[in-house]
């Protein structure tokens, strides 16, 4: 029985479109991946156009007094406390100075406030000059993986694979303005008119990018990626159905026999997610070295050398971009690298490095299945100035590439991995590929929910059926396909 193959060319209809897994606790394992369970009922769905209160019981009480004397103790505060020698404080300290002076105010300006109101206005002031003011409980919630706020009025949540719009709130745009900068000065940044787009990241990992007037018509845009504490498994992958339990047993032999890897998907897919879940079995001796624009990667293992990008400063120098951090890895004898995304002319430098003896590079970018995949990575390396003919492109990028691994993002918010695909060779002037696993939509629940299935092709014995024999991995990705292939025939009743 044949698997399907495509050739790079021609229209393909994209690959729909998919949802963050919720998280649950667990750690990364070398184990075979355990058996399919299916996920716990969701909660009911909101409405579109509901705005999702998350507010204490206490916050939804507050009115217009209480903020008028928060704003008149904060101004106090500021203007009796030395900010300076409150930086070098750890946050408990900080904390300690800050609930002192503010019980000192309030004394003196004689404000009748009980030690329950006096608790929630100190938190308050506490996360204002401390921390990230309104953000702070929505950053503290690990189920949220993105928070998108639209000016100061305005602040949006992913839930789910939903966004949706929540009661939070700035008190105006230099409040929202002051959080901004306090996030960028963190990494040596700033943004104002002169400088309007930053890109940068929290202390967590969390990725942030600010958008400031003019170029933000209705005041500062800040969005901000999460980092999640608890970093997803291939085994929690299978529990959420993103991928079939002999479908995660074949990502688990790729990323142990050093396959090169490129994941491919959409905004919000969980490409990043993916390639955090196939670095957990690299080997603990190997040299890994990362580079990124914001380091998002969790990698586990002891000897991983991490690079991030640098923007140019005001005068407009000092720029490294990701194509330079991969040209100057090559000279770090690094074993396997691995590029948080792939979007410039640094795609030939990492397809020379796969090319050159870098057996397990992996890397991400942006497209809707895998044959745009490749024409993306054709695309780029034009565009990089390189006067190189298609075909010889074309044949760097088959000797390289062993593996795309698509994820999409359903229309219900759902994110699955749709395919798992072969680079087989060249036929004449075309990339020839060969997909082993594919995800099918079967139709949807009264809850609005996709129902589908991921099924082999029928390949029981790939092209890297070779590489895996070679790190002793061949009778389990037999076994895999073969079991799949068992169920796929039961299932279509042969």
């Amino acid at each position: 029985m044949f698997g399907k193959r495509t050739s790079f060319g021609g229209n393909t209809p994209a690959a729909p479109q998919p949802a963050r897994p919720a998280p649950a606790p667990a750690t990364p394992s070398l184990d075979r991946i355990e058996a399919y369970r299916p996920p716990a009922a969701e909660p009911a769905r909101s409405r579109p156009d509901e705005v999702l209160d998350l507010r204490s019981p206490s916050e939804a009480r507050r009115d217009k007094d209480y903020f008028q004397t928060k704003s008149a103790i904060f101004n106090a505060l500021i203007d009796s406390i030395d900010l300076s020698q409150l930086a070098t404080m750890d946050q408990q300290s900080a904390r300690e100075e800050i609930r002192d002076i503010v019980a000192e105010i309030i004394a003196l300006k004689s404000i009748a406030m009980s030690i329950s109101e006096q608790e929630d206005l100190l938190e308050d002031i506490c996360n204002d000059v401390l921390g990230y003011g309104p953000l702070e409980p929505l950053l503290a919630r690990d189920d949220i993986a993105d928070i998108m706020v639209n000016g100061s009025q305005k602040c949006y949540i992913e839930v789910g694979g939903k966004v949706k719009l929540t009661n939070v709130r700035f008190r105006d745009d230099a409040h929202l303005m002051n959080v901004c900068q306090r996030i960028v000065s963190q990494v040596g940044r700033r943004v104002d008119e002169s400088s309007p787009i930053c890109d940068a990241r929290l202390p967590d990992g969390s990725r942030v990018n600010v958008i400031a007037p003019p170029l933000s018509i209705d005041g500062v845009t800040l969005t901000i990626r999460k980092f999640k504490k608890d970093k997803l498994t291939l085994q929690q992958l299978v529990k959420y159905g993103s991928i079939s339990p002999e479908g995660a047993e074949v990502l688990r032999i790729l990323g142990r026999v050093r396959a090169n890897v490129l994941i491919s998907g959409g905004t919000g897919s969980g490409k990043t997610t993916l390639l955090n879940c196939l670095t957990a079995f690299i080997e603990r001796d190997e040299r890994v070295i990362t580079c990124e624009d914001s380091a998002e990667l969790q990698l586990q293992q002891p000897h991983v050398v991490r690079l991030e990008t640098r923007p140019p400063n005001l005068e407009g120098e000092g720029e490294i971009t990701m194509r330079d951090l991969v040209r100057n890895c090559l000279r770090m004898r690094p074993e396997r690298i691995i590029v948080g995304e792939v979007r410039g002319p640094e795609a030939f430098d990492l397809l020379q490095a796969m090319n050159t003896g870098h057996d397990g590079s992996m890397g991400t970018l942006h497209a809707n299945s895998p044959r745009e995949a490749l024409s993306r990575l054709e695309s780029m390396i034009t565009m990089g100035g390189y006067s190189l003919p298609s075909r010889t492109i074309r044949e760097m990028i088959v000797s390289s590439i062993d593996v795309i691994v698509q994820a999409a993002r359903l229309r219900d918010g759902s994110r699955r991995i749709t395919h798992i695909s072969e680079v087989l060779g060249m036929e004449g002037d075309v990339i020839v590929t060969q997909d082993i696993f594919l995800y099918d939509v079967l139709g949807e629940d009264g809850g609005g929910n996709l129902i589908g299935r991921h099924r082999s092709t029928g390949i029981t014995k790939p092209q890297f059926v070779e590489r895996a024999r070679y790190f002793n991995e061949e009778a389990n990705l037999v076994e895999a396909l073969e079991k799949s292939n068992t169920e796929q025939r039961e299932l279509l009743g042969g």
